[in-house]
């Protein structure tokens, strides 16, 4: 647990508070307070349970929500403090073929704010080292120190973001040159699986953000507003691409099929002109492998040869015929530009 200080018209914010002198701190409203609590071990969330419980007064759903993992983003109200519940991404395992989050819990109170986290957060560590640095986040109170820790955390989406774009780009470049299918398509569904989570979770979130933006709680006075409402337009940027990119796998699936079906159309017509030629063959075959003893062209010296060289005729003009008419020696379709005109002065 870290407790953070700013005290009115101080140089510097104060840290390194024991849990026991919380409570005081708390009472002297000119202070803003920020309390981050990291559950990592079970005395750590016990500690936890119990400043929420016992020091802050938060009402015991808020705080179960808090202890408790896979909540989806929200806000609830109370009369004197927010509860919110916001997913950060996790930078070292998320790729395009798994989209991994976190969950932040909070509140904001008149004077404070308290986070408490399963998991670190670059974003909580970036807010700490900017508030060491300057008093001018906690200067302008809670809710502008809330503002920072959120917007720290959606920054943090877009490097994600983008890896997906990427993702999204090489995979219809495969899909346009598919030899195995396969393979590809167990990427294209991790694909629209992370895909979908993004979308599921920015969502979610971007509600959560809509209604802290749009001055709905007393905790967000006026002028904070406009940045909250920023962050807000940062976060609408990803749901969008979220929205765009689940547009794009969705027709990466549709090309993927239209590969597969356009090359099993060639396999079977390949099997189509085999047995188109083989068919004739058979049949001469068979006609001469009956066992008639009244048949001339068994006698004959050259029959065996001329009937090869009937099959090979006969073999040769289907090919001829299949080639023309497009069936079958195709290669890949050449474009042609034709230079443009030149216009008459």
């Amino acid at each position: 647990m870290e407790i953070f200080v700013y005290r009115k018209d101080s140089e510097a914010v104060e840290e390194g508070f024991t849990l026991d002198e919380l409570p005081k701190l708390l009472a002297d409203k000119s202070n803003v307070l920020w309390v981050d609590m990291l559950g990592e071990t079970p005395e750590q969330v016990e500690q936890a349970t119990d400043i929420l419980s016992n020091i802050f007064k938060f009402h015991h759903l808020t705080v179960e929500d808090s202890i408790e993992t896979r909540n989806q983003p929200k806000i609830e109200a109370y009369p004197d403090y927010l509860f919110f519940i916001v997913h950060g991404v996790k930078p070292d395992e998320t790729t395009s073929s798994n989209f991994a989050t976190k969950e932040l819990d909070g509140y904001l109170g008149e004077n404070y704010v308290v986070t408490f986290h399963k998991e670190r957060f670059r974003s909580i560590k970036a807010v700490k080292q900017q508030i060491r640095n300057s008093t001018f986040v906690c200067q302008r109170g809670a809710p502008y120190l809330l503002h920072q820790i959120l917007d720290q955390l959606v920054d943090l989406y877009m490097p994600m973001v983008d890896d997906f774009d990427k993702a999204i780009n090489k995979l219809e470049d495969r899909v346009l040159r598919l030899k195995s299918g396969s393979m590809i398509l167990q990427e294209l569904m991790d694909l629209r699986r992370s895909v979908a989570r993004l979308r599921r979770i920015s969502a979610r979130q971007l509600d959560v953000l809509y209604r802290m933006s749009h001055g709905e709680f007393p905790q967000i006075p006026q002028n904070d507003l406009p940045f909250f409402r920023d962050v807000h337009d940062h976060l609408q940027r990803i749901s969008d691409l979220a929205e765009n990119y689940r547009d794009l796998v969705g027709g990466l699936f549709d090309i993927h099929f239209s590969v597969i079906a356009t090359k099993t159309n060639d396999v079977m017509k390949t099997l189509a002109v085999l047995s188109a030629i083989i068919l004739p063959l058979s049949l001469i075959a068979g006609i001469y492998g009956m066992n008639f003893e009244n048949m001339p062209e068994l006698k004959t010296q050259h029959g065996y040869f001329l009937t090869l060289g009937i099959m090979v005729t006969v073999t040769i003009i289907l090919l001829f015929y299949f080639w023309r008419r497009g069936w079958i020696f195709q290669g890949e379709d050449s474009i042609v530009t034709e230079p443009p005109e030149q216009k008459e002065d």
